[in-house]
C-alpha cells in the first residue's frame, strides 16, 4: 500500500509539473498530505491479517475505557505474529469510521499481565480519543509544503519533476529529508506518545501496570530500557522505557 501510495503521488506529481511548471509544489504538497490521509482512512479497511478480539476481560474494559475517553464504538483486532517474533505491540490507526485498535497476539502472551494489557489497551485508544492521527497528518502537512518545495529545487536540474529522469533524483531528495527532519519528528511522536501513556495511566489508574508493561517490553524486544542521546534523537519515536517508568512512579507518587 505504502508502494502504490508513492507511485500515485509520482503520478499526479509529475501531471502537475507537466502543466504548472515549476510551480507545481503548491498543490503538489497538498497531494501528499491528501493520499496520506487517504491511506491513513482506508488502510483499516484493507487488511485482512487481523481477527476480532475474543478475551473478555479486555473486552469488558473496552467498552470501559472507550465510555470514560467518549470515543465510541472502536473495534479492538488481533493480529498473529507469534510465529514470527517475540515481540511485542500494539497500536492505532484509521480515521473516523475506520478507527481500530490492533493488538499483535503475542501481547497477550507472557510475560504479559491482564492489567499490563489493559493498560496498552488504554494507551491506544487514547491515541483516538486525543485526536493523535489527525494531528499527524497535520504534523505531516507542516513537513511537506517546505519539502514540496525542496523537492522542486532539487530536480531542475533534471528537467523538473514533469521529466522521468529526475524521478531517481526525487526519491533520494526525500530520503535525505526525511533523515534530516527525523530529529524533529521523532520529537512530535514521542510527546505523542507521552501523552498516550499519562491518558492511560489516569484511566486504568495502574502505573504499577504500566511499570510492569515496559519490563515487559524490555524483555521481550531485547531494547536499551535506556539509549544514548544520539539514539533517541534520530530514532526514537517513542518515549525511552526508562523514561516511561520514571513517569508510572512519579503518578503514584503523586496520587
Amino acid at each position: 500500500a505504502q508502494f502504490l501510495s508513492i507511485c500515485i503521488a509520482l503520478l499526479i506529481v509529475m501531471g502537475l509539473a507537466r502543466r504548472l511548471g515549476e510551480w507545481w509544489w503548491l498543490p503538489g504538497a497538498a497531494v501528499f498530505v491528501g493520499i496520506a490521509a487517504l491511506f491513513t482512512f482506508v488502510a483499516p479497511y484493507l487488511d485482512f491479517t487481523t481477527d476480532p478480539l475474543r478475551n473478555q476481560e479486555l473486552l469488558a474494559a473496552a467498552d470501559a475505557y472507550r465510555a470514560e475517553l467518549g470515543v465510541g464504538h472502536i473495534p479492538i483486532r488481533v493480529e498473529e505474529v507469534s510465529g514470527d517474533t517475540e515481540q511485542a505491540n500494539a497500536y492505532a490507526y484509521g480515521l473516523g469510521p475506520s478507527r481500530r485498535v490492533v493488538f499483535w497476539d503475542t501481547m497477550l502472551l507472557d510475560p504479559f499481565s491482564e492489567n499490563e494489557q489493559k493498560v496498552v489497551l488504554a494507551h491506544e485508544l487514547a491515541h483516538h480519543s486525543q485526536r493523535h492521527l489527525p494531528e499527524g497528518l497535520g504534523w505531516f502537512a507542516l513537513f511537506a509544503v517546505p519539502g514540496a518545495w525542496i523537492l522542486m529545487r532539487a530536480t531542475r536540474g533534471r528537467g523538473g519533476m514533469g521529466s522521468p529522469q529526475a524521478v531517481p533524483l526525487a526519491l533520494l531528495v526525500v530520503a535525505v529529508f526525511m533523515l534530516a527532519t527525523a530529529p524533529l519528528a521523532n520529537h512530535v511522536s514521542r510527546r505523542i506518545e507521552a501523552e498516550a501513556d499519562w491518558k492511560a495511566l489516569q484511566v486504568t489508574d495502574d502505573p504499577a501496570g504500566l511499570e510492569g508493561l515496559m519490563l515487559g517490553f524490555s524483555k521481550t524486544g531485547l531494547g536499551d530500557p535506556d539509549p544514548p542521546g544520539w539514539v533517541q534523537l534520530m530514532v526514537g519515536t517513542h518515549p525511552a522505557l526508562a523514561d516511561r517508568i520514571a513517569m508510572a512512579r512519579a503518578y503514584a507518587a503523586d496520587n
